[in-house]
């Protein structure tokens, strides 16, 4: 009976031990190793025990108590290891573990999402949004979570795309912008239309051709967007890099038995490679990346005329290239004009149905006046070239020779539009503009009632533009005569009115380059004002200094 009792309070002191101990280690074991030990009734070393049994749940039972425990615990010579979650004494109550726990919210705005910000979730649209004034892009619709068993079996979409390379409601939207809004702004005219009748139909069937042409509205519309969606940007780059592969695909291709390369290339394949040029217009680009594609069209066109069969496409493209190397030549530094370029533009003849107000041509181009701008390009490069090196004086009997001759066919030229055309104005305002190129490259930089006539006669041109109508034919080819006649306004009472058909302009077509263009035209102003006229002079060269180089197209 006595030793009965004596099992029975060692049992019962193996039981209290039980419910006030952890798992431990042996002293002789590493940190975190278990030792499977059995403890039964029998034991007679209960001390010596190499093993603390693990403590129950404590959630019943009081703080103070669990500090008794923690204490006896820590006075022990065992060494403890890192015990689990389920048998760690909470350190408070319930309620205050819940305040001072965070979780990152996983349904916040879009917006507030992609800017990294807290969002209140308010709805429809968040407070944050709201008091910063920025778009608030929505919330994510919750889908409710199933099972592994009950999920709903994944069915691929059997319909292919409608329009191969559109693919989502966003490239939707960028092929909508281009039909209604990119392609007006870059047209001709808007009786006839090449960019709507011969680029959009052709790109309905050719995938490279859609890529570059959902590129270019793309990047039109990101352009003006402080803040652009993210989507936005990852459909853009998406189209931008299949256009390119596609394209060197295009290109790689061999062309026959002669293995002439450039002899294979297609109508969509040139197509592409103006519409990528353009795109660097749209986007803002001033890093000069047009003029790799500029010199890819003027190399398809000169090596193989047969590269093209489609004449009207031809001729549409071959007009745009001359009038974007000849406005980039009133900008940059180093002349892009070289033999091709003459070449191109002798072989550029219109026929006599073309030259009608509604023919949808490039003014400058089929008039002759961009073979002026040609002509007053090499006086310019002459006289810069005399300048830096200090060759005498920087005009001779030759440089003035060339420039009276210039200016007795400006005085000579006919405008072929009649007075009733919406091109009659723009046509008077392009040959006022290259007079004043010609007049601001042999003339001193400085004030003259010479340049203040041309300027205030230039003004009148430009007041009897059509501003009041979306007419593409006459806004869509004024940036040029602007950038010539802001570099000319001498009087400050004269540039507001400039600077105004500047934003006109913007607001009008939202190309990217304008703001730029703007920007040289300013800088000028001011130097001027500072007594530095003899600088703008060169304003190829301030450009080139701001590490620019962009068309003013």
């Amino acid at each position: 009976m006595e030793a009965h009792l004596l099992d029975s309070a060692a049992l019962a002191r193996r039981q209290s031990t039980l419910s006030s101990s952890a798992y431990s280690t042996s002293s002789g074991s590493s940190p975190g190793l278990i030792t499977d030990a059995a403890i039964t009734p029998d034991s007679e070393n209960d001390t010596d025990s190499t093993l603390v049994p693990k403590i129950e749940e404590l959630d019943d039972v009081p703080l103070d108590e669990v500090e008794d425990t923690k204490t006896a615990i820590s006075s022990s010579d065992v060494s403890l290891p890192t015990p689990n979650r389920r048998g760690r004494p909470r350190k408070g109550t319930l309620a205050e573990q819940k305040k001072t726990s965070h979780s990152r919210s996983k349904t916040g705005c879009g917006t507030c999402r992609r800017r990294k910000k807290k969002c209140d979730e308010a709805k429809p649209f968040c407070t944050g949004c709201l008091k910063n004034n920025v778009v608030c892009d929505g919330y994510i619709p919750r889908q409710p979570w199933r099972a592994g068993k009950s999920k709903a079996p994944t069915i691929k979409n059997s319909l292919p795309m409608l329009v191969e390379g559109v693919n989502g409601t966003v490239d939707q939207m960028f092929f909508h912008h281009f039909t209604t809004h990119v392609g007006k702004v870059l047209s001709l005219t808007d009786s006839h239309n090449p960019f709507l009748e011969i680029i959009v139909p052709m790109a309905m069937g050719h995938e490279g051709l859609m890529h570059s042409l959902l590129y270019l509205s793309g990047s039109c519309l990101m352009a003006n967007e402080s803040n652009p969606n993210t989507e936005w940007e990852e459909r853009q780059e998406h189209h931008s890099s299949r256009a390119m592969r596609l394209l060197q695909e295009d290109l790689s291709e061999p062309a026959g038995a002669d293995d002439n390369t450039v002899a294979s290339i297609g109508d969509p394949s040139i197509a592409q490679t103006l519409l990528l040029c353009l795109q660097t217009v749209c986007a803002g680009d001033i890093s000069g990346s047009y003029r790799f594609h500029l010199n890819a069209m003027k190399h398809m066109l000169t090596q193989h005329a047969s590269a093209v069969p489609n004449e009207q496409l031809r001729r549409f493209i071959l007009e745009f290239l001359l009038y974007d190397e000849h406005s980039s030549s009133i900008t940059s530094l180093d002349n892009p004009l070289d033999q091709r370029s003459t070449d191109l533009m002798a072989e550029f003849k219109l026929p006599e149905f073309m030259i009608q107000p509604q023919a949808g041509v490039l003014l400058g181009v089929m008039d002759g006046l961009f073979g002026f701008i040609s002509r007053i390009r090499s006086i310019r490069d002459l006289i810069r070239h005399r300048r830096a090196h200090s060759v005498g004086r920087w005009w001779d009997a030759d440089v003035i020779d060339a420039a009276f001759a210039i200016d007795d066919a400006l005085r000579a030229w006919k405008c072929v539009y009649p007075p009733d055309s919406p091109r009659y104005a723009p046509s008077l305002l392009y040959r006022q503009c290259t007079w004043l190129y010609l007049h601001r490259t042999i003339q001193l930089s400085v004030p003259s009632p010479t340049f203040k006539q041309a300027v205030d006669q230039g003004l009148e041109y430009l007041r009897m533009l059509p501003w009041d109508t979306d007419d593409g034919s006459t806004q869509s080819i004024l940036l040029m005569p602007l950038f010539l006649l802001g570099c000319a306004a001498f009087e400050p009472e004269q540039r507001p009115e400039i600077s105004e058909a500047f934003q006109r302009l913007q607001k009008w077509s939202s190309l990217g380059n304008i703001r730029y263009a703007r920007e040289i035209v300013e800088q000028v102003w001011q130097m001027m004002d500072e007594g530095r006229e003899e600088e703008t002079w060169d304003w190829e060269t301030i450009i080139a200094r701001r590490g620019w180089d962009f068309l003013v197209v």
